[in-house]
């Protein structure tokens, strides 16, 4: 499992012109999933997610978590992820996860992060959408399960 960490100051996702899900201060996190992913790769990375220390404390360093600093999540799922560039110029997706499970280990990832009492919003799962931030900092991060 992957995830892409954006620090922000808001964001907003967007699916056939309607908002489904937008934040204020805290994390975009674009979510990917391969074959061999279960629940304890979506639990790690929810961990690892809730309590990052990339927010500034009262001295100016980076020392408080997304929990610490009162932050939320703005969760988006992405296959391209998991897009291999290396051979020819078309990116293969054979290693990103199909649908079915995908969307379950997505969902159990966002269910964990709402479980360490985060609020959550996301996209929609296999749609297209439209993210929009202001990222803060820039502060951005690849975190993989494995």
């Amino acid at each position: 499992m992957r995830v892409v960490v954006q620090r922000s100051k808001e964001a907003k996702v967007t699916v056939n012109d309607k908002v489904t899900g937008s934040i204020v201060k805290g994390f975009v996190v674009l979510v990917g999933v391969t074959h061999e992913d279960t629940i304890k790769d979506a639990a790690f990375l929810a961990d690892k997610v809730a309590n990052l220390r990339v927010f500034e404390d009262e001295a100016g360093k980076m020392n408080l978590s997304l929990l610490d600093a009162g932050g939320e999540v703005l969760s988006v799922s992405q296959f391209t992820l998991y897009g291999d560039c290396r051979k020819g110029r078309r990116p293969n997706f054979m290693e990103a996860a199909r649908p079915d499970l995908a969307v379950e280990i997505y969902e159990a990832f966002n269910s964990c992060l709402r479980e360490k009492g985060l609020k959550v919003e996301t996209g929609v799962f296999g749609a297209m959408m439209d993210v929009q931030l202001i990222n803060d900092g820039p502060v951005t991060l690849i975190i993989d399960s494995k």
